[in-house]
């Protein structure tokens, strides 16, 4: 447990909305999908819509923009559940997940799994409305989602596992609009993908005393003293790949003014961390919704 003077980083804050309004019985349910956390799906939601807006050089329809928001929603949640019956046993042991629901015995095994097979289900119903290529492209992202919580058993790198699955769905809108993925669009999922390994690092240092204690792995370790400079370098590859990218997509003057908006947002938070304040850290993280929302407006400008 957490010293009295120090501030409590678990990432679920007993007492909430979920505690007051829902049935007890639905509680762990809604916080093994994140539904009370959404910062996830926000993170995952956003380049999303940068690369729908991007493939439709305007702003998608209502259809397609609630397919794959849908579509983002639950495979975050289902990922999420996944990565909790991966890391059931270290979960308990670490200050910010000690309240999650299966680390705590607030729920079962054989209940998450089922909670499980229902989200996937519900996941592959969207399938349905998405052209063959697309639907394929879907597919292919699982191997990465069940794969990645057991990546930081053995690599220091499962941000870049994380990073490649949470921004899939930028190639997902690619191949739905426009039937392919031009080179464009994988540098603005490589973008993403730097950017996302930056800002999850900033949120691995909130953990990276439990983790080392526990024998895990994580870019914050990998980086130690030196994480600063290294989500520094991330984040300016994801700047030029999207600055390059936008430019072979065709993206019109005003993109570069919001791809300049993002810089200096990134720039910010690269001056603001401190690798020994966990809690500043995580505010930090909270932070990158703004740059997810600074993308999707880029994107809008570009089509102007």
């Amino acid at each position: 447990m957490p010293a009295s003077h120090q501030p409590d980083l678990s990432d679920i804050h007993l007492g909430d909305w979920v505690d007051r309004r829902l049935p007890a019985n639905w509680r762990p349910y809604v916080r093994l999908a994140r539904l009370d956390r959404p910062v996830g799906t926000w993170l995952t939601l956003f380049p999303c819509w940068a690369a729908l807006i991007q493939a439709s050089h305007a702003l998608p329809d209502l259809r397609t923009l609630l397919i794959f928001s849908l579509g983002a929603l639950l495979m975050r949640s289902a990922g999420s559940t996944i990565n909790d019956i991966a890391d059931r046993k270290f979960d308990g042991h670490v200050e910010r997940t000690r309240l999650r629901p299966l680390a705590n015995g607030q729920l079962r095994l054989s209940a998450a799994f089922t909670f499980l097979v229902i989200e996937l289900a519900l996941a592959a119903s969207l399938l349905l409305l998405l052209s063959p290529h697309a639907r394929l492209l879907a597919v292919c992202v699982l191997p990465l989602v069940v794969i990645y919580p057991f990546c930081k058993r053995f690599t220091h790198w499962p941000q870049a596992v994380l990073g490649a699955s949470f921004n899939w769905g930028m190639l997902i809108a690619w191949a739905e609009i426009n039937g392919g993925t031009p080179l464009g669009a994988v540098l603005m999922w490589g973008g993403a993908i730097a950017w996302q390994i930056g800002y999850d690092t900033i949120y691995a240092y909130v953990d990276v005393k439990d983790d080392a204690r526990l024998g895990l792995k994580s870019t914050a370790i990998l980086f130690g003293p030196h994480g600063t400079s290294c989500i520094a370098l991330l984040f300016a590859v994801a700047i030029g790949s999207w600055s390059v990218g936008g430019w072979l997509l065709g993206m019109s003057m005003p993109y570069a003014a919001g791809i300049l908006a993002i810089a200096f947002h990134l720039a910010w938070q690269v001056k603001c961390i401190d690798l020994n304040h966990p809690a500043l850290n995580f505010r930090l993280f909270l932070a990158n919704i703004v740059t997810g929302v600074l993308l999707a407006i880029a994107a809008y400008l570009g089509t102007l």
